[in-house]
């Protein structure tokens, strides 16, 4: 499979061709599966270890994208506390999130190829056996695959800003989704935000503050959570003057 090309069978992610103003609503699956994407999927660099992890690991930590709930049991071989990570980049901060905190489980969603390699190479290299991955859209995962009331947690960190505003529409953190992602937190269960765009970041704290069923656990802003790791990306943005924001919001 070459190098961040959309993969076949049913891991293949819903997602559009690569073109920015490609048509934003998915093309099959009913109205009940139309929305805006919120990434676009475009051809990038795999190195052979993200690709020989792919190939070789893909099997055993990968689940297939199905529209019915997740057999979280079946899945992780126990009952943990689960938490759901969106959009997991290269898999760096996963990684260290699940090894330093063993006792939860966390599923990783992503759609590109060299991404899920990566994690995937980590998972094998650093013998992580609480991480599975699902490539697919996480709006479908969420609707679909997670029960009401279920999750400890979700993780949404450094999601794509498309700061032109002609594309905010493309922006993730929307009302209609932080609603399903509420519905899908037990009470007392966080959803964790974290960006470097200032203007998403006031956009996301008011689609926050707007949704009754979450509740800000600070005024305002949150101080770096301890098990969040500086990840590459962010340290090369600090460098740069680029302010982070962290939002942590609780389920009532």
């Amino acid at each position: 499979m070459s190098g961040g090309a959309v993969p076949h069978g049913p891991l293949a992610p819903a997602g559009g061709s690569g073109e920015e103003d490609a048509a934003d609503e998915a093309g099959s699956g009913g109205p009940r599966a139309r929305h805006i994407r919120s990434y676009v999927l475009r051809q990038g660099r795999i190195t052979q270890a993200q690709q020989r992890a792919y190939d070789a690991l893909l099997p055993a930590w990968g689940l297939q994208y199905a529209a019915k709930p997740l057999d979280t049991v079946a899945a992780f071989g126990r009952t943990a506390p689960l938490i759901v990570e969106i959009g997991f980049g290269m898999g760096e901060g996963t990684a260290r999130i699940a090894a330093e905190n063993p006792a939860n489980d966390y599923l990783g969603i992503e759609v590109h190829n060299p991404g899920v390699g990566s994690l995937l190479d980590k998972i094998g290299r650093e013998g992580l056996r609480n991480v599975r991955i699902v490539q697919h859209d996480a709006v479908e995962v969420v609707r679909d695959m997670i029960e009401p009331d279920s999750l400890a947690g979700v993780h949404v960190f450094f999601p794509d800003p498309w700061h032109k505003k002609r594309h905010h529409k493309r922006r993730l953190l929307q009302a209609p989704f932080v609603s399903l992602l509420a519905s899908r937190l037990s009470p007392g269960g966080y959803l964790h935000v974290a960006t470097d765009w200032e203007d998403y970041a006031l956009q996301v704290l008011e689609v926050l503050q707007a949704e009754p069923l979450l509740g800000n656990t600070v005024a305002r802003f949150a101080p770096r959570p301890e098990y969040r790791p500086l990840t590459r990306f962010e340290q090369r943005g600090m460098r740069l003057g680029h302010a982070v924001f962290d939002l942590v919001f609780r389920r009532r």
